[in-house]
């Protein structure tokens, strides 16, 4: 068997007690291979063929056992049977296949009676079944040679499409261009005798699916399309060969801030998390989903602001200035504090809680030693200076800082490190706050390699730096990363991976196979096969020209169906990190609780502040514009001399110089329209790190 995908597999069951007996009688298999060879509209694997005798458990057994193996190279489109449909007693191969199918075919039914009835009246004989079990189609053929190849030619041509749709590509996206484009790309026509359609005109559109617009009563709408098919752009057929792939992008070309506005559009609401969160430094960058309130008064006790002593003023208590004996010692320590009574002072420090009765608080700067006690080590008596001192003077009130049973933080507070000592300083153990989404991380390309794969790479072969990049990038962030690992350019192996980081994954994030090659899969895969919705596949922009967004539909444990965000970003590392940058950010910011600003009216001042910061900054060097697309340049931005933020580009800016982005924290905006910026022009600038001092 060939290591391509571009064709699809069937599997041959011979059902015939003689056969089983002597295989050098059958001439079924041989006639039916021929028929799968001669195919030109696309490739057919013959992976599997067995004799069996006519039993309708082991027919049953042997169906279901290659219906139920996963997903991957062996498992068969499409499985013909041959023999055992006609009336003879023990002809069963239809009561055995029957209880099997989930979805029965009719249509290949009559179309194999009908191209046999042109033959020979008897064909009326013959009990063909077919349907479709677990994404394979099973079609019951004739047992003589003759009979089956007539049979199976009669709807050869069809059967890709069936297999297509079996396995779960969009029935939608598979008829764009209406029946005359699905003819075509078959290579049929309805002028053929067993294939026309009495009372068609040229003109006849037939769709064989269905437009099931209402809802079925789950609390939710089954997603609806906006557009009619033949307005859509239609991508590649990943199981096609290179000579019929587009020679041009069908996507239009969008610009930044509608590329944008539609990624915003479909960011979803927050959501909480299902687990209440330690007050730690793990908290930082996450959202509040309620409002904090603080459960204990801070301080709790009446403490003092300075290091000094405890006095008693006002109230008929004598003038404090004077000599006064030191009655006892308030650290910043629990314990308990004698009473101070009137003529008597206490030593204290800094935040430690008052002697009862005392009312404020003398600076140690107001005062001097005026004795010490016998063994000189502590102070006696002290004179105060000032007679200024007045009630409450130096002292911090129980609540004065945060009351007890006050709101602290609010719903959509972001926390950061002051927040994490807010809500521990009032003994707050655990908070509820929004769900940070889960990214998988997936990169693409036969080329590729583990970055830390220990040997010398062979001719062709590119170490993967996409994934290690934007990690960082997303983790840096606070958010969670899936990396998935690397999926080769063939369709059935993109496939698979692409479903698991959907399963695994709130977002994916793919590298490569988005732009025109032969071997560039993902915009196909995930449109016909995964039923994707592509909202854009090209922006006006350089680096990320193919940068592609799309949502693909899923049920979850629920049986309830969503959509998760797919960002399929070029394979070139500076495009790849410049993209996740300025696209992704801003979904995770939206979907994560972050307060942004979403409108959809691009002439609105300020429109694009969404993820990274944006600011004016002077330009330390003259630069050329391109002429047809906004570029996203790296650069270096620090503060000058005289306190202004100046820029210089951090040299080549190829989008696939990784190096590019050494060093460089930030990304300047250069317009289309070609000319030159000159040197001191201010230009804008994403500000993606920290911004230091030559």
């Amino acid at each position: 068997m060939t290591s391509e995908r571009s064709s699809l597999i069937a599997a041959i069951l011979i059902v015939s007690d003689t056969a089983s007996q002597d295989a050098s009688s059958d001439g079924s298999y041989g006639t039916l291979e021929g028929v799968f060879r001669d195919q030109t509209n696309l490739q057919w694997e013959v992976s599997d063929a067995q004799i069996i005798p006519d039993n309708l458990q082991i027919i049953q057994t042997l169906i279901k056992g290659l219906c139920d193996q996963k997903r991957n190279e062996k498992r068969p489109n499409l499985i013909v049977t041959t023999g055992g449909t006609g009336f003879a007693t023990k002809d069963v191969t239809p009561e055995a296949v029957e209880p099997l199918l989930q979805k029965k075919a009719p249509g290949l039914v009559h179309g194999m009676l009908a191209k046999s009835l042109e033959v020979t009246p008897f064909a009326m004989m013959s009990r063909p079944v077919a349907g479709v079990r677990d994404g394979v189609v099973i079609v019951t053929l004739p047992g003589s040679p003759k009979g089956a190849k007539e049979n199976l030619e009669a709807i050869i041509k069809l059967l890709p499409h069936a297999c297509m749709q079996a396995m779960g590509m969009d029935s939608r996206t598979l008829h764009v261009g209406g029946t005359r484009r699905l003819e075509q790309d078959a290579g049929i026509s309805n002028s053929s005798p067993s294939l026309k359609r009495e009372g068609d005109s040229p003109e006849h559109s037939h769709h064989h699916h269905h437009d099931h617009s209402h809802e079925h009563g789950h609390g939710h709408a089954i997603p609806r399309a906006h557009t009619r098919p033949e307005d859509r752009p239609l991508p590649n057929d990943p199981f096609a060969d290179p000579t019929q792939r587009h020679r041009e992008s069908p996507y239009p070309m969008l610009s930044v801030q509608e590329a944008l506005t539609a990624i915003l559009s479909h960011a979803p609401n927050p959501q909480v998390d299902a687990i209440r969160h330690s007050v730690s430094s793990d908290l930082s960058g996450r959202i509040l989903s309620e409002d904090v309130t603080a459960t204990e008064a801070v301080p709790a006790f009446r403490a003092s602001i300075v290091d000094g002593y405890a006095v008693i003023v006002g109230g008929g208590a004598p003038s404090v200035k004077g000599t006064f004996p030191v009655a006892s010692v308030s650290h910043a320590t629990p314990g308990e504090i004698p009473q101070l009574l009137n003529g008597q002072i206490a030593r204290i420090t800094t935040g430690a809680p008052l002697p009862p009765g005392a009312t404020a608080v003398v600076m140690v700067e107001d005062t001097v030693i005026r004795s010490r006690t016998a063994d000189g080590r502590e102070e006696k008596e002290i004179e105060i200076l000032t007679d200024a001192i007045k009630p409450g003077e130096n002292v911090r009130e129980i609540g004065s800082d945060t009351q007890e049973g006050s709101v602290i933080l609010r719903r959509g507070d972001q926390i950061g490190p002051g927040e994490v000592g807010l809500l521990a300083s009032v003994g707050c153990r655990d908070v509820e706050v929004l769900r940070k989404p889960i990214i998988g991380l997936l990169s693409t390309g036969d080329e590729l390699v583990d970055h830390d794969t220990d040997r010398p790479l062979r001719l062709g072969e590119v170490r993967d730096c996409n994934r290690p990049s934007i990690a960082t990038v997303l983790r840096d962030r606070g958010y969670r990363v899936a990396e998935i690992g690397i999926a080769k350019d063939t369709p059935r192996t993109l496939e698979n991976a692409l479903r698991n980081s959907i399963r695994l994954a709130d977002v994916v994030i793919t590298t490569g196979g988005v732009s025109m090659g032969e071997l560039d899969l993902l915009k196909p895969t995930l449109e016909r096969v995964l039923g994707a919705t592509i909202h854009f596949g090209r922006v006006s922009m350089k680096p990320g020209k193919p940068t592609t967004f799309a949502t693909v539909p899923f049920k979850n444990n629920k049986g309830e169906y969503e959509t998760k965000a797919v960002f399929s970003l070029p394979g070139n590392p500076a495009s790849a990190i410049t993209c996740t940058n300025l696209f992704v950010l801003p979904y995770l910011a939206k979907a994560s609780g972050e307060r942004i600003k979403i409108t959809t009216n691009v002439a609105e001042p300020g429109w694009r502040q969404y993820g990274l910061p944006r600011g004016k900054v002077v330009l330390a060097e003259s630069v050329k514009c391109d002429n047809a697309r906004e570029e996203y340049v790296r650069s270096v931005v620090s503060f000058n001399p005289d306190g202004k933020l100046s820029a210089i580009t951090t040299g080549g800016q190829r989008s696939s110089r990784v190096g590019s982005f050494q060093s460089a924290n930030a990304l300047l905006v250069f317009p289309a329209g070609g000319g030159t910026l000159e040197k001191g022009a201010m230009v804008e600038a994403l500000i993606m790190g920290d911004i230091r001092t030559p």
